[in-house]
């Protein structure tokens, strides 16, 4: 049956709508009660008001905080229609509301917004939500609405009010809003295991996932600092994922190491050699200033420029001048190091009209041992992959015939190995002269990842080519167009507009790069490339197809059924083979 309205209690944070209908409600001699900011807009609109604070002969104290939370409101929503209860309320001077209009304060847009950790917390409603589920508790009476869309069902339904049905709807449609509103609060605010004083993000790994923040565990702080920028959900998971990277490389090899990474992948890693003249060439630094730091990053991005586009960049070392000043030329999203120089953090802080992201890791912060990782209502925990791996622990099984591991070789394949430890599985990498020229991420056919990464350092190494390196360039077009330009040059497979689109780079007329031009320089340019991957190679077709690439040495866990056919491929090509031991999935 329909349950007519005498009172109504409006009280919102979204006040569209709310004025058609509240005169809707007047034009039936409803009485309305409201408060604050709500109050105020509906006298603007010449509506006539109660404040809560009038029916209940108590001021709103605390700056607002306490104004609903009393005995003549919740008896008023509370009260059934029975004779003892509407006896008690008017004994404490109330009468019966029997329409709540609640909607809550925005603490899912503050936490959007970036708010600090106290304005976050100064939006989670108390009085709303008690309203709200005691008027959907009574549904039986009251009608609870919390959504302005539902507001011309209760003026269509005046004057004798919402049926028996729409107030159960509208009761089931509240303790979700209140469930929903609880579980943002709940996630913002972390769980025992989490810090107690989270960031807010913008939001998670979509505009959708709403909210999002970062803490340390176990009530620590974080494992950096912000120095400049605002970091999202997936600059922070590409940071961390990159230090932990660096941070490796360096204590294994001794030399500055870098990385640059895109979603949750390194596009490239390097560590410090000196660049030959063919690099500083085809990198387009010849006659730059450049410092140990600024290389490892210069061998890092290039590895796989077109995907390394947008990046966040990690670096093992203190970030000088000359590595800010190749930042700065960068399309690049930030930047995570254990410390700057002061004229470098000012170039880097004013990149991306000071939006550019820097923080400052802790290099002596060790994680805990154990990970955890909530999803889809499941909680999982993990020891983390603390497997140390350097060439003394990780090389020392060569299985094939060929033994000969020089040093430059065992520093390629733990750099390798370090790179996919930290490279979304499965996947497998490719390294040559300290630095990564391949990466194959996250593919379900190991195979599939040998043939990725071949063909990136195919075309890592067809950018040193003659050809390549003397497009003729017109004045103006600038460096990443240049990329991509030699780029779409090694790979040849234009559509019409694209090679129009193509042409239009240069001031003369460009000479096909032809099959036989790329297998010739090929077959001198890409030799005694190393490659690891992250478990045991399955069959000897992974051989076969790291052969095509240059592939002369390999690490991978072994353990397969399919070893001994693998190595005895390995021993066709004259590779040199290592069991590490270690699987290396990350997920």
């Amino acid at each position: 049956m329909a349950e007519k309205i005498r009172c109504a209690l409006l009280s919102v944070s979204d006040k569209a709508h709310l004025a058609e209908l509240a005169k809707a409600l007047v034009e039936q001699n409803v009485k309305i009660l409201s408060t604050g900011g709500s109050a105020k807009a509906l006298r603007d609109a010449g509506i006539p008001v109660t404040d809560v604070s009038e029916y209940t002969g108590s001021p709103e104290v605390m700056d607002g905080r306490v104004k609903t939370l009393h005995p003549r409101v919740h008896g008023g929503i509370l009260a059934r229609p029975i004779e003892s209860d509407l006896n008690q309320l008017a004994e404490i001077g109330g009468h019966p509301i029997d329409l709540v209009v609640v909607n809550l304060y925005p603490f899912e847009a503050t936490v959007a917004k970036g708010s600090d950790y106290a304005t976050c917390v100064e939006n989670i409603d108390i009085g709303g939500p008690c309203m709200v589920r005691a008027a959907a508790k009574n549904h039986q009476r009251v009608s609870i609405v919390v959504d302005p869309a539902d507001y011309s069902m209760v003026i269509g339904s005046l004057p004798a009010g919402p049926t028996q049905e729409q107030r159960a709807k509208l009761a089931a449609k509240a303790f979700a809003h209140t469930a929903h509103y609880d579980g943002m609060i709940a996630s913002w605010l972390g769980t025992a295991s989490h810090s107690e004083l989270l960031t807010p993000l913008k939001y998670g790994c979509n505009p959708q996932q709403i909210p999002a923040s970062i803490g340390g565990i176990g009530g620590k702080p974080l494992p950096f600092d912000v120095l400049n920028g605002k970091p999202g959900y997936i600059n922070l998971l590409d940071a961390i994922n990159a230090w932990q990277l660096v941070k490796e490389c360096r204590d294994a090899l001794g030399v500055p190491a870098a990385a640059s990474f895109k979603h949750v992948s390194p596009a490239g890693a390097a560590v410090y050699e000196p660049l030959p003249d063919i690099l500083l060439e085809a990198y387009e630094v010849k006659g730059k200033k450049l410092t140990p730091a600024s290389i490892a990053y210069l061998r890092a991005r290039q590895a796989d420029p077109l995907c390394s586009f947008g990046d966040f960049a990690a670096l093992s070392d203190p970030v000088d001048v000359e590595t800010a000043e190749f930042l700065k030329s960068e399309v690049s999203d930030g930047i995570i190091a254990p410390d700057y120089s002061p004229e470098a953090l000012a170039i880097l802080s004013a990149k991306k009209k000071g939006a550019f992201i820097v923080l400052k890791a802790h290099p002596g912060f060790e994680p805990p041992l154990l990970e955890r990782r909530d999803m889809g209502g499941a909680r999982f925990e993990q020891r983390r992959n603390d497997a140390i791996i350097d060439a003394k622990t990780t090389l020392a099984k060569l299985v094939t015939t060929d033994t000969a591991l020089p040093a430059g070789a065992a520093r390629d394949l733990v750099l390798s190995q370090i790179c996919i430890k930290y490279t979304q599985s499965n996947s497998v990498g490719y390294a040559l002269g300290g630095q990564m020229i391949g990466v194959g991420a996250g593919q379900q056919s190991r195979v599939d990842c040998v043939k990725l990464a071949g063909r990136k350092a195919q075309t890592w190494a067809l950018r040193q080519h003659p050809k390549v390196l003397a497009l003729p360039f017109k004045e103006g077009v600038k460096r990443q167009e240049r990329i991509n330009a030699r780029v779409a040059y090694i790979e040849g497979d234009f559509t019409a507009p694209q090679y129009e689109e193509f042409k239009a780079n240069f001031s003369a007329d460009v000479p096909p790069l032809t099959a036989e031009d790329k297998a010739a320089f090929l077959k001198v340019a890409l030799t005694d490339v190393c490659l690891a991957s992250d478990a045991f190679f399955p069959f000897r077709d992974n051989i076969d197809v790291a052969a095509r690439f240059g592939v002369k040495y390999l690490v991978h866990p072994g353990g397969s059924v399919q070893d001994e056919p693998v190595t005895a491929a390995a021993n066709e090509y004259g590779m040199v083979m290592a069991h590490s031991g270690i699987r290396l999935f990350h997920h």
